[in-house]
């Protein structure tokens, strides 16, 4: 069995923030809606159930880490590709052949919000994704490093 890996999710908490999450039956949402082929790989050839996900809250005020939780499925077809009301509908893509797939996190705990500045404060954490310029993508993979670190950073914030 392969060790776990670590991803960072965002999400734009007036979309879905931790908190709706943990309001959600099983604290769990599929994470729907991602549009970019590298962010979809992510989630149909990397990711496995009960892979550590960091849910940051962005594009608002305050972006930062702002829970934590895991993958809690298997990848499986996004319905909103299929949803002509929807933002996220795909013409292109079809029943037979689904263009995009999501996977479901779970949120496991709140945390403090660890935000952009403080993240840059920490050399550990110099290469990660999110702090790169121009970074976009939505889905990035953290190192066990990495998470460890952030570990350390947020078990003290109980």
């Amino acid at each position: 069995m392969p060790a776990h890996s670590f991803w960072l999710m965002k999400s734009e908490p007036d979309e879905c923030s931790v908190d709706d999450v943990l309001a959600m039956p099983r604290q769990t949402v599929p994470w729907s809606g991602v549009r970019n082929y590298q962010a979809r790989n992510f989630m149909r050839d990397a990711m496995r159930v009960g892979d550590g996900v960091l849910f940051y809250h962005s594009s608002c005020a305050q972006p930062g880490i702002a829970g934590l939780g895991e993958v809690a499925s298997a990848p499986y077809p996004d319905e909103t590709q299929f949803d002509p009301a929807s933002p996220y509908f795909d013409p292109k893509s079809t029943r037979e052949a689904p263009r995009w797939v999501l996977v479901d996190v779970r949120v496991l705990r709140k945390t403090r919000l660890l935000g952009i500045a403080e993240l840059r404060g920490h050399a550990a954490l110099a290469d990660m994704a999110v702090l790169r310029r121009g970074n976009r993508l939505s889905i990035t993979p953290v190192t066990p490093a990495e998470w460890r670190h952030l570990q350390g950073l947020l078990g003290a914030s109980h």
